[in-house]
Formats: structure tokens, sequence, C-alpha cells
């Protein structure tokens, strides 16, 4: 193209196109879509000739799926300097080193699994892409969704980037996948569904357009035909009489395109036979538009040759990015904002040496130990505050053992029921002992109900904090929680043994007469003393006397099993925990006990890599507007 391309064009073109360049290396289209131009068209469309005339170089050729993944051509225009190109895209077999190579007596990296080659021979183009094409998608005939850039620097090319798609396949030949048309417009819908792209879609002089798969694609996500330009190849294959026809398509009087139409001629297969250099070509299309009886007029209008596609797409490219950036600015400030909290909730992980991890452990298990003392201390909190849990059953136990004092209604009848030979009017101290004694030893069930609703109250409140400090350590979660039951089956039994014992004293009839007395008076709402004592049995019945003592009884245990289960099954519980969980300090393993499930260090990771991107697209787009 001898460099004419962009003679009348604004210079400040090129940083433009370089700072998408430059957003799509750093992967931000990975988060946000950029505007670019994606080339779409049916097989045998011409789209590979009109590639090879834009770029300067032959891409590879075939019957079938030629492109079998995305192809980003970025054409820069450097005059003074030799022919350059750089093949990127992301190797399945180079690994973490970074490894270098000659390649046709070029040099080639790899950095992780980047594979980067430069090459000075525009011939060993169609080789080396059609190589990265085998890596990526295999060497039978199926497609990958996976990048292949091709940047070339020449003085001979347009300033313009676009991304190559495969070919659209209506039926699946020569063993290629039977969903291969499926497999491919899925991948182009991924592409031209994006407002931020322009849809060059490539259709053949010779065809029905308003069949063409490509162009209805186009439609189906651009309606009004805003983003979409056509181009029109095989000018010369068109039957004779039809050429009225095809000049209303290219005057948008068919299918309109905001952006319009552009005619080509490119090398035909036989001109490729006979090895007709892409220079000449240019020149030969040039003389069929000036000769051609029809068509010479779209050379006034602007509208054919690939030169005028050149400069036209460049323009659309510009435009478009102009347009755009503002808009892509505030989105990637957005989602800078967005991507730091989740990635500050798992951002530290345990260091790769032993005595950092050792530390890291000591302080992660310091942490958790804190949080116990807290909980079990009952320390005021807003949030996962236990006792407002623990005090809610322990006042049902306080209500429940309040509803019992009403079953002495039938006390008379019971101690008639347990009356001996005795004459009626005579104490019965037996009869007395014997209805409490009953009556006491049924609160033990629901006493021991009680030991197990506040058993599974801590086991609830610490095994929260066990997830909350070891999120994302599962080794640590198991083995903490495993602790918390353990101990917590021990202080079970302790609890029980304890609460046993307390019914079995509660079987003895016992309190300090002074305690009895003041309990009698407030039920009788009489006084008594201790030297009343001896009329006390002829004027008192057996219900006041019951009651008295029952209320002790009640105010007794009512207090003290909660003090003794808060002690057994939290404070101790808490003590114990805080100390096994010190002693996994003294266990080898400390990566081990400190290893991470992996969707956490996978998010870590991509969470790293999406803020580096979004970061480094941010300082990109700050340093053009500040240029």
């Amino acid at each position: 193209m001898q460099g004419e391309v962009h003679s009348h064009l604004e210079k400040s073109i090129r940083p433009y196109i370089d700072l998408i360049d430059t957003l799509r290396s750093v992967g931000i289209h990975k988060d946000l879509a950029l505007p670019t131009i994606v080339v779409i068209g049916d097989q045998s469309s011409g789209k590979s000739s009109v590639l090879e005339a834009l770029s300067g170089v032959a891409l590879p050729r075939g019957s079938g799926i030629v492109t079998r993944c995305p192809l980003e051509l970025r054409l820069k225009k450097v005059p003074g300097v030799n022919w350059k190109a750089v093949l990127t895209y992301n190797s399945k077999t180079a690994g973490p080193i970074r490894a270098s190579r000659l390649v046709n007596g070029n040099a080639a990296q790899s950095t992780h699994n980047e594979e980067k080659i430069e090459f000075t021979n525009p011939l060993s183009v169609e080789e080396r892409v059609a190589a990265a094409q085998n890596e990526l998608a295999g060497k039978g005939l199926g497609i990958c969704g996976e990048l292949i850039t091709l940047e070339i620097m020449s003085p001979d090319v347009c300033d313009l980037t676009l991304i190559d798609l495969p070919g659209i396949a209506r039926v699946p030949v020569n063993g290629q996948p039977e969903d291969i048309g499926k497999q491919i417009k899925r991948l182009i819908m991924k592409y031209i569904n994006k407002r931020e792209t322009i849809n060059l879609v490539v259709v053949p002089c010779n065809t029905d357009i308003a069949t063409t798969e490509a162009l209805k694609m186009a439609q189906e996500v651009d309606p009004d035909g805003k983003r979409t330009v056509a181009i029109l190849t095989k000018p010369d294959l068109i039957d004779k009489g039809t050429e009225k026809s095809v000049l209303a398509i290219v005057n948008n009087e068919v299918i309109p395109l905001r952006k319009g139409y552009i005619m080509v001629k490119c090398r035909g297969q036989q001109q490729i036979d006979d090895e007709i250099p892409l220079e000449e070509a240019v020149q030969t299309e040039r003389d069929f538009f000036q000769n051609h009886d029809y068509f010479r007029c779209l050379l006034e209008l602007e509208k054919a040759t690939i030169k005028c596609l050149a400069v036209k797409l460049t323009q659309d490219l510009v435009d478009h990015i102009k347009k755009s950036l503002p808009q892509l600015q505030e989105q990637i400030k957005k989602q800078l904002w967005n991507v730091k909290k989740p990635l500050k909730d798992c951002e530290h992980g345990p260091p790769e040496d032993l005595d950092g991890a050792k530390e890291f452990l000591i302080k992660t298990l310091n942490g958790f130990n804190e949080k116990i003392k807290s909980l079990s201390s009952g320390e005021p909190s807003t949030e996962k505050n236990m006792f407002a849990q623990l005090r809610a059953e322990f006042k049902k136990w306080n209500d429940y053992l309040n509803s019992t004092k009403t079953s002495f209604h039938n006390s008379k009848e019971s101690s008639e029921n347990l009356r001996g030979s005795e004459l009626p009017g005579f104490s019965n101290y037996r009869t007395f002992e014997k209805i409490l004694q009953d009556h006491v030893a049924e609160l033990k069930d629901p006493a021991m109900d009680l030991l197990n609703a506040i058993k599974d109250i801590v086991i609830e409140k610490f095994t929260d904090v066990v997830s909350e400090c070891f999120q994302n350590y599962r080794v640590l979660q198991n083995i903490i929680t495993d602790k918390i039951n353990n101990i917590q089956l021990t202080q079970l039994e302790k609890a029980e043994q304890r609460i046993s014992e307390q019914f079995k004293m509660e079987n003895r009839i016992y309190t300090q007469d002074p305690i009895y007395l003041k309990i009698l008076s407030e039920i009788t709402n009489e006084t008594f003393s201790e030297m009343e004592l001896p009329v006390f049995d002829k004027r008192c019945s057996y219900d006041h006397m019951m009651k008295a003592y029952y209320e002790i009884v009640v105010q007794r245990i009512a207090d003290q099993l909660p003090l003794m289960i808060t002690f057994y099954m939290l404070q101790e519980t808490a003590q114990v925990l805080t100390i096994d969980t010190m002693k996994l300090l003294e266990k080898p393993d400390v990566h081990e006990l400190l290893s991470e499930d992996s969707d956490v260090s996978k998010r870590r990771r991509d969470l790293r890599a999406r803020l580096n991107r979004l970061t480094s697209a941010e300082e990109a787009i700050s340093k053009f507007f500040n240029y």
C-alpha cells in the first residue's frame, strides 16, 4: 500500500489505537468490553483475502475452517523501519520458567504460559499462525476461543486493529465436530453482541445478501445497523445484468447500515496460485474499478478498494474509541472499587517459609482464642451475643420451675393417702418428705434438657468463630471443630454427673430454719419464730409447709443449675479449648495445618490478577489523557 493510506489523516489516531491495544495486552478485555472491530463472514466469503490485503501478509488458507482461533491483527504504521512482527498467545506447553529459543532464525521467548515470538520474515506469518492454532485448537478441525495476537509493524500498513473470527460453517465436513456450526456461532456472538464492537461483515457480491448468515447474525445484535460495516467481495464474479442490484446494496438501498458498505476486489485463487504479490494486487484492484462500467463511480464515492476500506475502518475505530473512553474509564474505576473489598477479605494468606508460616499460625490461633475468650466471658457484643440465647434458655427453666408450684393443690389428698395407722391430727414428717422428694425428682429430666440446649448453643457459637477465623483453612477448621465437639462431650458427662449429684442432694429435705420460716410467713401472711415451733404443727397445714419448702428448692436450683451448666459447658470448655488449640504449634506440619481451600486460593489469585489488570488499565488511561 506504499504508505499512502494515512497521508491525509491526523497523526493523533495512533495513540487511540495503541491505548486499546495496551488495555487488551494487560487483559482488561476479561473484565470489560473494549472498542474493537470484529471480522465475521461465511466460509469462502473472501474474509482471509480482505485481511491479507489490509495486513500485507499471507494468512492461513485452505478448505473448510481456516481461522480456528480468534486472531487479533494489530497493524502499526511505522515509517522508516524494516518489517517486523510479534506473535503472542497463551501456550499450553510453555512452563513457568522463562524459556528462550530460535524460531526461523528469530528470538522466541515464553514467560509463564505466554508464548511470544518475534520474527522479521513476512513469509513466516502463515506458518506461525497455523502452528499456534494447532497448539491451541488441536491438529484436527475444531476451534478454540483462545486469542492469538499478531502485531505487524511496517511502513506499508495502516494503523488499525481488528479481530478475525472463524468463518461460519453450516454443516460439518471432513471430520469436523457435529456441532461445529453451533460452536462457531457461540464464539461469534460472544464478540459481536457487545455494544463496544464494530461488526465488520464480509459478504460476496455473487450471493443473495439477505440470506447471508453473517449479516443475519449482525442484524440480530444490531438491528438498527449502527455498528455494522459490510464489505462486498468478489465483484468480478457477479452475473452480468445484476450490477445495478449490487450498486443498490452498496448505496444502502437494500439493507441499510449506518456505517455503510465498501466493495473490494482482492486476490483470487488463480492470482494466489500464480503468486501475484499483494502490492501488485492492490494496483490490479484499482484498475478493475476504474475500468468497470458500473462500479467506477464507487471510487469517487470512496466506497471501493482496500485503501478506502482501511481509511474508513481506522476512522470508525478511532471515533468509536473516543466515544467509549469516558465510559470505559468510569467502568474501570467502579470495578477497581468493587474488587478491593473481596480481595481484602481473602488477601492475607500464609507465608511460604516455615518461620513465617509458624508466626502466621500463632497469630491466627491467638486471634481465635481471643474471640473465644470474649464470647465466653459475656463481653458486650452487637453480634454473635451468645448470652442473649443463654438467658432466654435460663428464663424458660425458671418459668418452668414456677409453673410446677401449682401442683401442690392436691397435697392434702396425697398426705392422706400416705397416712399410716396414726390417728388424725398427728404429724408425720415422712409423708411431708416423700411428697417433696417425688416432686423434686420430676425436675431432673427437664434439667438435663436444659443442659443439652446450652450445649447446642455453645457448640453452634464456637463453631461460628471457627468458620470466621479459619474460613480459608479447611484442615484447621476440621481439627478445631473436632476439639470443640470432643471437649463438649467430656464436659457434658461432667455436668450430667454434677446435676445428678445435685438431685441426690435435693433428696435430703434441708434448708436453714430462718429461711424456711421466712418463706412460710410470706405464704401464710403470719409471723413465725423458732420459739413457736411446738404449736406450729397444730395450726398450719402440710400444704403451706410443702409450698414453703418447694419455693426454697425452686429458688435454689433456678440459679444453681444455670451456674453449674455455664461453668462446665462454657467456661471450662473455653479454657480447655484455648489450651488445646495452642498445642497445635507443637505439630511439625505447619504448612499442612495452613493448607487453604483450593477455591479460596484460586479466588485470591483471580482477584489479584484482576486488580493488577484494572490498575494497569487505569494508569494507561490516565497517562493517555495527561499526555
